[in-house]
């Protein structure tokens, strides 16, 4: 049942990932990382690579294979940015200590049937404890990646995790988005309470695949008001997931993969899917496409810059990797061009 449940993941939470595969390398971007504080330094994860820009994608260094899988997601340590993470489908998590260089597998802990990390969340003081979500559940590591540990209790009946939040203001409280809609946390992960008051009626979560958070944002000046990027539409709560409600019926496709919220005006809003990139100035009340100059609409990951969040990036799943300076105003290509660096 769990390989049967990792592969309903893949073929779902994946769509994005793996529906080009004859595509030519690197036009679909499926992870992008940004430094906290360098804006020129990012890190992308294609479906054959992970790259390094140093000058703002200006020019790029592709690292020499690490992983006998792909690449499905990428973080940097916030409090030690030369220390990168990589979650991968079928080899769980590895590690660089200088920024990309060198990677080893950071596993013990991990069950060997992780076959997709989706997401990577961090302490915001204390960068060596991190969470992940996986196709197997949440764990959680005290140790940098040295030793991981499960925590699923009182989410036992949901294998599948797929998006991860915490709250800024109070670390010990987090949020689980799963294939059985979401979870929150209020002791570190020790235990888990559903809360999917408003997200989908417990007679629909028998359905398989029912419902499946793809992406969570926390609002950083009202932590109690929480957005969910769905399979099937978007969503918001005031009261930290007590109740939701449905915003942003007039976006042109239900299906949200990827979300950003602006970190201190938290009215703007953006989310990618199938049908490109959209903006909400009025927290999700009215919507605006935002894709001039992408060449494929289909958008698998965004990221906006810490330092500047006029700075953002789209990967698609067809044209490769964009950038806009101008809050998603305008978007001009950025190519994914690079030599092999050597292995050192």
């Amino acid at each position: 049942m769990k390989l049967f449940r990792s592969l309903l993941s893949l073929s779902l939470f994946g769509l994005f990932l793996f529906s080009n595969g004859c595509q030519k390398e690197s036009e679909s971007v499926v992870s992008i990382a940004l430094h906290p504080t360098n804006v020129n330094i990012l890190y992308v994860a294609t479906n054959d690579a992970v790259y390094k820009s140093r000058d703002g994608g200006g020019s790029w260094e592709r690292f020499p294979s690490f992983s006998a899988r792909r690449v499905t997601t990428l973080a940097i340590d916030p409090l030690l940015p030369a220390t990168i993470y990589a979650g991968t489908m079928g080899d769980a998590v590895y590690k660089s200590p200088d920024g990309g260089q060198h990677w080893l597998p950071h596993n013990v802990g991990l069950k060997e049937h992780v076959s997709f990390v989706n997401q990577f969340v961090f302490h915001p003081t204390l960068s060596e404890k991190i969470y992940i979500a996986t196709t197997v559940g949440v764990f959680f590591t005290k140790d940098a990646g040295r030793e991981w540990e499960e925590r699923m209790n009182g989410m036992k009946e949901v294998h599948i995790v797929t998006a991860i939040a915490m709250n800024p203001k109070a670390p010990s409280t987090l949020y689980g988005g799963t294939t059985g809609g979401m979870y929150r946390s209020e002791d570190g992960a020790m235990s888990w309470k559903r809360i999917n008051n408003g997200l989908i009626p417990e007679s629909e979560l028998m359905a398989s695949m029912a419902l499946g958070v793809n992406a969570i944002e926390i609002d950083q000046t009202n932590p109690s008001i929480v957005y969910a990027g769905t399979t099937k539409g978007l969503f918001r709560t005031v009261n930290k997931g007590e109740q939701w409600e449905r915003i942003g019926q007039s976006l042109p496709d239900p299906f949200i993969s990827s979300m950003l919220l602006h970190p201190t005006e938290p009215s703007q809003l953006y989310v990618g899917g199938p049908k490109g990139v959209w903006k909400s100035l009025d927290s999700g009340k009215t919507w605006q496409a935002i894709n001039q100059g992408i060449a494929t609409l289909n958008m698998r990951a965004l990221a906006m810059s810490t330092k500047n969040p006029q700075l953002l990036y789209a990967g698609t799943n067809g044209s490769g990797l964009y950038r806009s300076t101008d809050a998603g105003a305008t978007w001009a290509a950025v190519p994914l061009t690079a030599a092999p660096i050597s292995s050192q």
